[in-house]
């Protein structure tokens, strides 16, 4: 039991953590020269300080031993406690993945045998998906398939959200919806802890995004994203699949479908044009946004609208209250938004057609 004020508690830390702390780092980074500089397929053209995952991961740590030491974790059993251990220590290891290859850049067979290590170990601490189960599907209990799925689950979603960071404010603001969506799927589901640590988190991205969101004064870097992209992957199996009901393993996927389907598509085309998956391109969904015509901002707000109503999904697939009322708001977010890119694609587009025209009257 999670008294509800440590969720405002922990959510109020680890914001007012973040925000005192990012000046720090970046002036820091600046000192020692830690910037990341632009590059053909980088969107920003001045260099920029990346390692804001360590407020990042600072911030939500400290603010969940903070509520814990006045007791927000005392009623849990032991073997929840592992759970948290799990995703506490993990989110942790995979933070120190990602800050080092900032730092010392490693290869991506490297990173993913760390990151591979690290999950198994997490698996072995208890946290696992141990059964799968879809509407009209027999429940399968894993056995030994439970620890590459878990593996694989927590490595996708950590280079899902990392994959995804290539725009000011996009990373932040995708993952800090995902984590209001199981704040609230966790909580309804008395998965407490799970809520606990979202809340958390949650408080640490909306910090984070007020120096992050267009234009950016710094970047999180692969130790924020790894940070964010574990606790996000590790909350998700301790909070929303555990039971054997038909729609648990539809949760994470609805809400961290933006991501995941980016992913996916991303590698399936590089494999396609006989690329490696890990070579970095522009073929991700924002980039394919941009080059149609629309601003930084609008494709971010638009990825930010969409996340949120894939989202909205899994509440009504939990049947939380007024969840009707809240898919039926997010689908006119997404519908005004969808209205504003296409009108900013059209304004670009006569724009580049009367500028074209200009041109051509002055050369007749």
């Amino acid at each position: 039991m999670v008294y509800p004020g440590y969720y405002v508690l922990a959510f109020i830390i680890a914001a007012l953590i973040v925000f005192n702390t990012i000046p720090v780092v970046k002036a820091a980074a600046i000192k020692y020269q830690y910037t990341d500089l632009p590059a053909e397929r980088k969107v920003h053209r001045q260099p920029m300080v990346r390692l804001g995952g360590i407020s990042i991961c600072a911030s939500t740590l400290l603010a969940l031993f903070l509520v814990w030491s006045l007791g927000g974790l005392a009623d849990f059993p032991p073997g929840v406690s592992s759970e948290v251990w799990a995703v506490v220590l993990g989110s942790f290891c995979f933070f120190l993945i990602g800050v080092t290859d900032d730092l010392v850049s490693l290869s991506p067979l490297m990173r993913l045998l760390l990151q591979a290590g690290v999950a198994s170990v997490a698996w072995e601490m208890g946290l696992r998906i141990s059964v799968v189960s879809l509407p009209g599907v027999e429940i399968v209990h894993l056995g030994w398939l439970s620890l590459p799925l878990t593996v694989l689950w927590l490595t996708g979603v950590v280079n899902a959200i990392n994959w995804i960071d290539g725009l000011d404010g996009l990373a932040s603001g995708v993952a800090g919806i995902a984590g209001v969506m199981i704040f609230l799927l966790s909580l309804f589901m008395g998965e407490t802890e799970a809520a606990l640590i979202s809340a958390a988190l949650v408080g640490s991205l909306l910090g984070f995004l007020y120096y992050n969101f267009n234009p950016a004064q710094i970047f999180m870097g692969d130790g924020g994203s790894y940070f964010i992209g574990f606790t996000i992957a590790s909350l998700s199996v301790m909070g929303l699949v555990k039971d054997a009901v038909a729609t648990t393993v539809l949760l994470p996927l609805l809400v961290l479908a933006v991501p995941l389907l980016d992913m996916s598509a991303v590698i399936t085309l590089r494999l396609c044009h006989g690329s490696s998956p890990f070579q970095a391109d522009q073929r991700h969904l924002h980039h394919r946004l941009l080059k149609a015509g629309l601003s930084h901002r609008v494709t971010v707000l638009l990825i930010y609208a969409l996340t949120l109503w894939v989202g909205s999904l899994a509440l009504v697939c939990v049947e939380l209250p007024r969840s009707p009322v809240i898919v039926g708001s997010t689908t006119i977010l997404l519908g005004l938004m969808i209205w504003r890119a296409w009108e900013s694609v059209h304004h670009s587009s006569t724009k580049e057609t009367t500028v074209e025209t200009k041109e051509g009257a002055l050369n007749r």
